[in-house]
């Protein structure tokens, strides 16, 4: 596997996303809703950097199965519990890829009249809609390790790594 994301980079992309939610946010007290299950690691150490106090949630969407390439369609298995009613609500995705999870999780968070929506992406894909938050630019191939998962291995590594196709 070709190492993608130091853990350095990561921790610093982190903090400069935290940075500026915690600017953006300062009289306000987000919901962050984490994208299962890639979401988790980066979550967490976003929260932890934060100066805000906010809530989280999670819902768990995929599109991927156990494949290389998306299915093209988004099954939600767990939608949010927090009632989002006049709230901000910070989507939080491990990878903005193809735009369809998102897209999909933000129009159902929309549909509950939260107050305003808002993307954020540790990795985006290179050729995607940049999200209101991005971390790192990634290029082609597919991309594992800080939470992210191929056929759910790979979440424990501490920095990003690209798998060939041809391995996987």
């Amino acid at each position: 596997m070709q190492p993608r994301f130091t853990e350095e980079e990561i921790r610093t992309a982190v903090r400069r996303i935290a940075h500026r939610l915690s600017e953006d946010y300062r009289d306000k007290r987000p919901l962050l809703v984490g994208v299962l299950k890639g979401s988790f690691v980066f979550l967490a150490d976003l929260i932890r950097e934060l100066s805000i106090p906010v809530e989280i949630d999670f819902i768990r969407a995929r599109s991927y199965g156990t494949g290389l390439r998306s299915k093209g369609a988004v099954e939600i298995a767990k939608d949010i519990e927090a009632d989002v009613l006049d709230r901000h609500v910070i989507v939080v995705e491990d990878i903005e890829d193809t735009g369809l999870t998102m897209d999909v999780v933000v129009e159902r968070i929309k549909a509950g009249k939260a107050a305003s929506v808002k993307r954020c992406a540790l990795l985006v894909r290179e050729g995607c809609q940049a999200p209101d938050y991005a971390g790192l630019d990634v290029g082609a191939g597919f991309v594992v390790g800080y939470g992210i998962d191929y056929a759910e291995q790979y979440r424990g590594l501490r920095d990003i790594r690209a798998i060939p196709e041809n391995e996987a």
